[in-house]
């Protein structure tokens, strides 16, 4: 992702903290406001997943920290439900105007509350998304339950949430009990998504019917199946992101197909998120990356199974070809690859027993009443695929650096 490092300042004068995740190649076709968990972080890795998922939709993504939270300033213990739906607002102004106001507003958790709370007022916000929120905010007393009797007799209380100490005031508590969601989500006038895994031991899934019965229409719910509340599982993130952006579109005055900021067939950026690297091929949009067993993020195919998939794809789509133009029965190609690099045994150094050379191997199936005359030949014509071609023949790489000559 394109993260640029920004800071805003909350309604108090404290400054928060945030990352603005940029689509690659174009001007965004909307911009979204993320509001993460109560006592998280922009970092967590759900934010993270569903923001980069929402960029290949060229959706740029705000994720900040709320005061007091991650590097935001500001002391968290005199914070509140109110001050977070304040901050949300400070996050609306500075997108409105330093960028674009924003068309879509994300909240996890207890931001899922926030937002409810604060979509009202936001004019430009059409599309309003909750993921395992609660459908009152005093809902969030469970996490500290055994404190509360604390709080209430000496005025606050360190409570222990996820592993990490923080001290809650009782402002908080009162604060809490001050907000009613149900008058917030029956005026609420925009297109929302509800987003809950039934098996959310945190907030129960009873939560996402509260909302949604309390809410107009136009509205949508999604069961996040299987997964836990912070979505810790990365292809449930995942998930979620390339629900939000799919369902999102549906609510947007879309502008003309975003141009891409080359004059190439493909462009690819690699930024300081590790190896995870976005690639826009046309009008297409995916990533790449390498395993967690060589510190990638496995969030994508690596660029060699990219290029034995360029091969296959090449050639079950050359064989499709030939099938149809001669009129055979073929109903399907499969074609498996593998690469690797093997030990070379007819070459000039072949005396060098540590000499390797790349080996694809390519096994292709074909499904239908084909006989084995037209298999055969079929199997021929795999070898004079295109790509198959390109990879024998004499490849010329010219790299330049941008705005200088050929190196």
């Amino acid at each position: 992702m394109n993260s640029r490092k920004v800071t805003f300042t909350n309604a108090n004068g404290a400054g928060l903290s945030a990352s603005l995740e940029m689509p690659l190649g174009g001007k965004p076709i909307a911009y979204a406001i993320f509001a993460h968990c109560f006592t998280c972080s922009k970092n967590l890795s759900a934010v993270v997943n569903i923001s980069r998922a929402l960029n290949l939709r060229k959706i740029a993504v705000l994720r900040f920290d709320f005061t007091g939270l991650g590097d935001s300033e500001g002391d968290f213990s005199d914070t509140n439900f109110s001050s977070n739906i304040q901050d949300l607002q400070s996050a609306y102004d500075f997108l409105s105007t330093d960028y674009e106001a924003p068309k879509i507003i994300i909240g996890h958790s207890l931001g899922g509350a926030a937002v409810l709370a604060a979509a009202g007022s936001m004019e430009s916000v059409r599309a309003v998304v909750t993921v395992g929120a609660p459908a009152d905010p005093p809902h969030v007393k469970n996490l500290f339950k055994e404190s509360i009797e604390e709080i209430k007799q000496t005025g606050e209380a360190t409570v222990s949430i996820g592993g990490r100490p923080f001290k809650v005031k009782e402002q908080f508590l009162h604060d809490l009990e001050q907000n009613d969601l149900a008058d917030m989500l029956s005026g609420l006038n925009k297109a929302l998504l509800i987003l809950h895994s039934p098996q959310d031991q945190i907030v129960g899934v009873e939560n996402a019917r509260k909302i949604y019965e309390g809410a107009r229409h136009p509205k949508s719910f999604v069961t996040l199946d299987g997964a836990d509340h912070l979505l810790s599982n990365k292809a449930d993130s995942l998930y979620v992101g390339d629900i939000i952006s799919s369902w999102a579109t549906r609510y947007l005055d879309l502008p003309g197909e975003a141009s891409l900021n080359t004059d190439r067939q493909v462009v690819v950026r690699t930024g300081d998120d590790g190896f995870t690297t976005e690639v826009k091929a046309g009008r297409h949009s995916f990533l790449a990356d390498e395993p967690s067993s060589v510190g990638g993020k496995d969030l994508g195919p690596t660029p060699y199974d990219l290029l034995i998939a360029s091969l296959g794809a090449c050639t079950s789509m050359t064989l499709r070809m030939y099938a149809d133009r001669k009129g055979w029965p073929l109903e399907e190609v499969r074609v498996h690859l593998d690469h690797g690099k093997v030990h070379e045994q007819d070459c000039e150094n072949c005396e060098n027993e540590n000499a390797k050379i790349d080996q694809i191997e390519r096994e292709i199936e074909l499904f239908g009443d084909l006989n084995d005359e037209q298999r055969q030949k079929l199997l021929e014509i795999a070898d004079k695929c295109p790509v198959h071609r390109t990879l024998h023949g004499e490849i010329r790489v010219i790299t330049k650096l941008a705005g200088l000559g050929v190196m």
